[in-house]
């Protein structure tokens, strides 16, 4: 069993490197790799697309590199392989980003990346630190974890689904903020997982262990 955390040079690995390897010891998940090569990507059993930084730029960097794009594609599409966004990698999910300019992404669950708006002005953007997850629905992700959980942002904007159903979780920052979306074998979360101490563990292990 291969998991394979992409690198499109749109992030810093370490943290989720060590947090999805230590997760895979402990509950035999099998190799994660750090791989920008788009082979490794065509034949992992699973997918995992991290990202740090602006929608525009992570989609650039995802098909400036070769053959990557078309990999993950292939993996998520076609073969059906589990697949996980963190961050801006789950923003790339949406139909559209709208940050500095209108970018088409990945269309996987259909909606588009706006910017936090927060109804209470004293309310910053960046949304940045701890938030307290409310569960829209049931989810293998979300296994063990329920409304009330801590997770850890760092974001400006989010993704605004066009299909309720596809919203897993939001938290509340001055209005609903979209925490986690899913449709069929795809997942994505807004926060940071890897950051997010005991619960983002758990779900990095529900994750490693989903069967869809």
């Amino acid at each position: 069993m291969l998991t394979a955390l992409i690198d499109y040079e749109s992030g810093n690995l370490h943290s989720a490197e060590k947090a999805f390897q230590r997760m895979a010891a402990e509950v035999g998940g099998g190799e994660v790799v750090v791989t920008g090569d788009a082979e490794v990507v065509a034949r992992a059993d699973r997918v995992v697309l991290p990202g740090d930084g602006a929608f525009p730029a992570c989609m650039r960097a995802l098909k400036g590199h070769s053959g990557l794009y078309d990999a993950l594609v292939e993996a998520v599409e076609v073969k059906a392989r589990p697949f996980m966004g963190i961050c801006v990698g789950m923003q790339l999910m949406a139909s559209w980003g709208r940050e500095y300019e209108d970018t088409a992404g990945l269309g996987w669950v259909p909606g588009e990346v706006v910017k936090i708006t927060p109804s209470d002005a004293a309310l910053k953007v960046p949304h940045m630190g701890w938030n307290d997850l409310v569960i829209d629905r049931p989810h293998p992700l979300l296994a063990g974890i329920e409304t009330g959980a801590h997770a850890y942002f760092v974001h400006s904007y989010h993704v605004e689904v066009d299909t309720p159903a596809d919203r897993i979780a939001y938290v509340d920052y001055g209005g609903d903020v979209t925490a986690v979306i899913g449709r069929g074998t795809m997942v994505g979360t807004q926060f940071h997982p890897e950051k997010s101490q005991a619960n983002g563990l758990r779900m990095i292990a529900n994750f490693l262990t989903w069967r869809p």
